[in-house]
């Protein structure tokens, strides 16, 4: 028996990157899977095809994590499709660097609502659809812990809150049997930060293992939280990151 069989799970932002590997690999897992996306059509399309191959039901939503209705209403399309809710990742993101004299209220809020309040709006959601044994995993970043050059006040405070709303829901919720967790990854190989990129010999040179890391590394830590080992694991904080933040 596969450790995720008649669970269905929705990744925010999975239609690429981490979001991607990580509704791949629930799938890999026994889960059926739904997906978020705002605008990458053709791949969560794509993405929804390499789920059914696996054998599993799929389905690509378009919710956009700076429309809040939008996102709420993927959660309950969800429900509604697959007639259950068990797993709940919040996934999707932006990067934002911007030293704070020229940093902006806009790009503050723009951020803040895509990492914080979708969160937040999404697990509440769920949270009410789920039974005993749910699991929620919000994607956050070492960098919400450690902030190791200049432009991150907007990105580091969004991360670092998601810290702080995983702690609050998971003492809201722990009397229900769902469990909340965050994953925080450092530096993965993805189109949004290529392990060629410009920037990624100075990423690098601060880790202990100096390679990026692949989405799928972030997957399978995901799908043990979302699993029955993950069932006493609640409002921990999971650095995932070469050794960046030791």
């Amino acid at each position: 028996m596969s450790r995720l069989n008649n669970k269905v799970a929705l990744v925010t932002g999975g239609s690429r990157g981490i979001g991607a590997a990580i509704a791949l690999k629930l799938a890999e897992d026994g889960a059926d899977v739904a997906i978020t996306y705002s605008s990458a059509g053709e791949k969560a399309a794509a993405v929804v095809k390499d789920i059914e191959k696996l054998g599993r039901r799929a389905v690509a939503i378009k919710a956009d994590n700076l429309d809040a209705a939008a996102v709420e209403a993927a959660v309950n399309e969800t429900h509604a499709k697959f007639g259950r809710l068990d797993i709940l990742v919040n996934s999707a993101g932006v990067f934002s660097v911007d030293q704070i004299e020229t940093a902006t209220l806009d790009e503050f809020d723009r951020v803040m609502s895509i990492h914080v309040r979708a969160s937040f709006v999404a697990s509440k959601a769920a949270a009410s659809l789920m039974g005993a044994g749910g699991r929620i995993v919000s994607i956050g970043s070492n960098l919400g812990e450690r902030v190791p050059f200049p432009g991150l006040s907007i990105y580091s405070t969004s991360k670092a809150a998601l810290v702080g709303l995983t702690k609050a829901l998971a003492r809201d919720l722990g009397t229900k049997e769902i469990t909340v967790n965050i994953v925080q990854p450092g530096s993965t190989d993805t189109d949004m930060n290529p392990a060629n990129g410009n920037h990624a010999d100075a990423q690098r040179a601060l880790m202990a293992i100096p390679r990026f890391g692949q989405a799928k590394d972030i997957a399978g830590l995901v799908t043990f939280l979302a699993g029955e080992e993950g069932r006493f694991i609640t409002g921990s904080a999971f650095t995932i990151d070469g050794g960046t933040n030791i």
